[in-house]
C-alpha cells in the first residue's frame, strides 16, 4: 500500500477491500506490506498509526519506514527538527495527537513528545527500511542505481527520487515503492509505484501481487 499521510478514512476503505479479497480468494499466505509515510499532511495521523498497530497484531502486517516517519522521530527529540517538520506536514500530526504547536519551538516540541503514547513510539522504532519477497524489493522511496540492493543506504531507501525514477537499470528485483505521487499507480519494467497522493487526491492505492500478476486497487 502506498503513502497514507494521515488519511485514516481512506485506510479504512482499503483495509475493508483487503479483508474482503482475502475472504473471497483465500491463499496459503498473504503478506500485507505498507510502504511508509503514514503520518503528516492529512488530519488523522494518530488514527492511521492506531490502525496499523492493530494490523500488525492481527495479520502480521509489515510496516516499512518512510521519510515522514523519520522526520517525526527526530521531531520527538529535537526542537530544531520539530520546527522544520511542522512546515512539511507535521503541524497536522501534532493536532491529531491533541498537541498544537503552542508558543515557542521548545515548548511545542515538549508538548508533542508528551502527547505521543509509548505504543506509537514502539511502532516507529520497529519500522524496517526495506523488505524482499520473491522477485520484489519493497522500499518507501526506491533504490540508488548502480548499488546492490543489499548495500542500499537508509537515506536512498527513504528519500531518493529522480535518479531512481528515471533509471532504466535492471535492479535485480522489481522495486515496489511510494514517495513520488502519480495520478494513478505506475508499472514499469523495473519498478511499481503505488503512491497516488492520498492526502490531496483522496485516492489511496495498493498493488495486489500474485506471481507475475499485478492488480491495482484505489479508493
Amino acid at each position: 500500500m502506498g503513502d497514507i499521510h494521515g488519511r485514516a478514512d481512506l485506510l479504512d476503505l482499503m483495509l475493508a477491500f483487503i479483508d474482503d479479497d482475502r475472504r473471497r480468494r483465500p491463499v496459503g499466505q498473504a503478506i500485507e506490506i505498507f510502504l511508509g509515510d503514514y503520518v503528516d499532511r492529512g488530519s488523522d495521523s494518530r488514527g492511521v498509526i492506531d490502525r496499523l498497530i492493530q494490523r500488525v497484531v492481527r495479520v502480521g502486517a509489515v510496516c516499512l519506514k518512510g521519510n515522514h516517519e523519520q522526520m517525526m522521530e527526530r521531531a520527538l527529540v529535537d526542537a530544531e527538527a520539530f520546527a522544520f517538520w511542522l512546515g512539511v506536514g507535521g503541524l497536522e500530526t501534532t493536532r491529531s495527537y491533541g498537541a498544537p504547536a503552542g508558543r515557542g519551538r521548545d515548548r511545542g516540541q515538549r508538548q508533542f513528545a508528551h502527547a505521543v503514547p509509548s505504543e506509537h513510539l514502539d511502532f516507529l522504532a520497529s519500522l524496517r527500511p526495506s523488505m524482499t519477497v520473491g522477485g520484489y524489493f519493497f522500499a518507501h522511496a526506491g533504490v540508488a542505481p548502480g548499488t546492490p540492493l543489499a548495500s542500499q543506504t537508509s537515506r536512498d531507501l527513504l528519500w531518493i527520487r529522480d535518479a531512481f525514477l528515471y533509471s532504466d537499470e535492471d535492479f535485480g528485483k522489481v522495486v515496489v515503492h511510494g514517495h513520488s505521487p502519480a495520478p494513478t499507480p505506475e508499472r514499469r519494467r523495473n519498478r511499481i509505484n503505488v503512491d497516488t497522493g492520498a492526502y490531496f487526491s483522496h485516492r489511496l492505492s495498493c498493488a495486489v501481487l500474485e506471481g507475475d500478476g499485478v492488480v491495482f486497487r484505489s479508493t
